[in-house]
């Protein structure tokens, strides 16, 4: 499984070198997904980075949002507490602020990158944040 963990996080990598225009000021109205009507998706090996983020501040289980924020937003300072391992959605997000959503097109070869992985980890394929990751966190104990 690190292999796999480890070319998800390749793929973070390989996003953040490419010459697509971001701007990400973490004011994260993308976070909201009740208001924005958008939750990001996950394959597999991305709730599994998600989860270890997560794991790693110390917490357990995903809080319960009320309202509709994502379940990773530390709600007393606003702040991602995965930043860094962040989902593939939050990273090519749709925020106007950040520069609008990176064109599919651009990222395609990375996508399918994500999906074969998924493959390998015996993934159902993309799923929603909140379940992905609530899935990955029992996985990973």
């Amino acid at each position: 499984m690190q292999n796999a963990l480890d070319e998800v996080r390749q793929v973070y990598v390989d996003l953040a070198q490419r010459p697509i225009q971001r701007n990400c000021l973490r004011k994260t109205e993308c976070c909201h997904f009740k208001l924005t009507r958008r939750t990001p998706y996950l394959t597999k090996g991305e709730a599994v980075v998600a989860a270890k983020a997560f794991r790693a501040t110390g917490r357990k289980s995903l809080p319960e949002t009320v309202d509709g924020s994502c379940p990773m937003l530390q709600q007393e300072t606003g702040n991602c507490l995965i930043y860094e391992d962040r989902p593939f959605g939050c990273r090519t997000h749709f925020c106007a602020a950040a520069g609008g959503p990176i064109a599919r097109r651009e990222v395609l070869d990375l996508i399918r990158r994500l999906e074969d992985i998924d493959l390998v980890l015996n993934g159902n394929g993309p799923r929603p944040l909140q379940n992905a990751v609530a899935d990955a966190l029992e996985e990973v104990g």
